[in-house]
């Protein structure tokens, strides 16, 4: 279709919603908004539409990055392909989620629709019963390949990131593990948790900078959070090293010290780690001896900036009811950060400790019981960084429970749906290639020319959108799926605001298939 024509054709149906949504002085109405009566369906006779137009997009991500091509190169689950590859079965399931299916049993709607099948190319894609099947094949070492094809195609599409921006200045991966609970009575592997639940306990390894998940394991909801960890920050070191980041950071809180192995890291010479460490006696007699002349005043960066005036803070209804009540209630009055050099007991070096003092008010109603101080403690290899940005980037790890709450609620992909540990982490890798579909595509898009500045705010706001968002923005797009000539054409049937972005990422992928990463 003439690029032209396609602008032209948005642009009116912009200001056509634009017209309707414009401000005016409005009389009173003697009637509701909503008007429409004396409706009526019909089944359509030519004209075949598609309610989710983005999973065009996806596929074109999954098509030019080669990552169909590694799927069925690496991970080798059936003797002969009748009908299907191991890339279908793998994209099904995440196409699914992309699709906003939230269990395996959605997929019975996508099978049944001559529109979905006809706008991917597909005569039929397997039903649930089969994908569930499908999951069941995998074995440890299975999900290893399905990682390791995933990640082969990431640093495809990192390389395309330009080497002027920031991109390849750090790499900022964050580990930490997550309870997966479940109802179910029969699924292998599940245990109980610290707090009573039975459930799973998945690790989720992920790099900061794009919020792309870069290793998951599932494990029995028995086990520590750090069990596997160290495995999977070295494969995560050594991907990112291979992608020639100028530096790695490693972040984790207090589970994930691992003080065997800061030495091994340390001698690394890109590799940095901040790791929450137990505020344990020694460290809390330490920071107590600490001169005052040590400390200093922690003052935190705004959480944003403020572009128009100041807001009146609303009143605090919790803190209302608490001093009502008189119930007893902790209240920070300030922070203090010191520093200090410590050698763990499994270190044969020392290491620079950061501490922050919080000065806490305990209160019950309107009267002061005592006053509180309690210690937190940051262990790094960072000498030169200032305590108060290093308790910064310690505390910018938060970050990552937005990803694995993306994860849990937004992809559903620690639904966990099938029968047993390994199966279950084969679901949780192949769901979350929908999450990781979403990220390539933001990275995908171009920053170039006249509106460079305008496309990078947007790829930015794209890589950090909710789930939720992306779909609705992005996915749930009417189209009308035409067959013409050598084409497959989506016709989109409508506008919203995150048209001209979609359509400047599909023709980005449609001008040339991405080159494979250099050794």
């Amino acid at each position: 279709m003439n690029h032209r024509s396609r602008q032209q054709k948005a642009a009116r149906r912009k200001r056509r919603i634009g017209r309707r949504l414009a401000k005016r002085h409005w009389k009173d109405q003697h009637r509701p908004m909503f008007r429409a009566s004396n409706i009526d369906y019909d089944v359509a006779h030519r004209t075949r539409a598609l309610r989710v137009g983005g999973i065009g997009a996806m596929h074109l991500v999954a098509r030019q990055t080669g990552l169909i091509e590694r799927l069925d190169d690496r991970v080798h689950l059936l003797k002969v392909h009748l009908p299907y590859h191991e890339s279908d079965h793998v994209l099904n399931i995440a196409y699914n989620v992309l699709s906003g299916g939230t269990c395996l049993e959605d997929i019975e709607l996508w099978r049944n629709d001559e529109v979905y099948l006809d706008a991917l190319g597909a005569q039929r894609i397997p039903d649930p019963t089969t994908a569930g099947d499908f999951c069941r094949r995998f074995t440890a070492a299975d999900i290893e390949s399905l990682q390791d094809a995933i990640n082969e195609t990431r640093l495809v599409v990192w390389q395309q990131q330009s080497r002027r921006g920031c991109f390849f200045e750090e790499a900022v991966i964050d580990v930490d593990g997550t309870l997966a609970a479940t109802t179910g009575q029969c699924k292998e592997g599940m245990d109980l948790s610290y707090n009573g639940q039975w459930s799973y306990h998945p690790l989720i390894v992920s790099l900061a900078n794009t919020g792309e998940p870069l290793y998951l394991d599932n494990r029995s909801g028995n086990r520590p959070s750090h069990e596997g960890a160290v495995r999977r920050l070295d494969q995560s070191i050594e991907l990112c090293q291979r992608a020639e980041f100028e530096s790695i950071l490693l972040r984790g809180d207090t589970d994930f010290s691992q003080t065997e192995h800061l030495d091994r890291w340390d001698a690394m010479a890109n590799v940095h780690f901040i790791f929450g460490i137990d505020a344990m006696a020694n460290l809390r007699e330490i920071a107590d001896n600490l001169g005052e002349k040590r400390w200093q005043r922690l003052d935190r960066p705004a959480k944003y900036e403020i572009k128009t005036q100041p807001r009146a803070r609303p009143d605090n209804v919790k803190e209302r009811i608490v001093v009502e009540r008189e119930l007893e209630n902790i209240r920070l009055l300030s922070e203090d950060v010191a520093e200090f050099v410590y050698q763990p007991t499994k270190c044969k070096k020392p290491y620079r400790v950061v501490v922050v003092r919080k000065n806490l008010s305990v209160e019950k109603g309107e009267t002061v019981l005592f006053d509180d101080v309690r210690y937190f403690f940051y262990i790094t290899n960072d000498r030169n960084t200032p305590a108060d940005q290093i308790v910064t980037l310690a505390n910018g790890r938060c970050a990552q429970e937005n990803l694995i709450e993306q994860l849990k609620n937004g992809v559903k992909a620690l639904r966990m749906p099938v029968d047993n540990l390994v199966s279950n982490g084969a679901y949780m890798v192949m769901a979350s290639l929908a999450w990781t579909l979403k990220a390539w595509f933001a990275l995908l898009l171009p920053e170039e020319g006249r509106w460079r500045r305008k496309h990078g705010q947007q790829k930015q706001q794209v890589l950090s959108m909710e789930f939720k968002r992306f779909v609705n923005g992005f996915m749930r797009v009417p189209c009308q799926i035409v067959r013409t000539g050598r084409r497959l054409v989506y016709r989109l049937l409508s506008w919203n605001p995150w048209q001209e972005v979609l359509l400047r990422g599909v023709d980005t992928l449609r001008r040339k298939k991405l080159c494979p990463m250099r050794c």
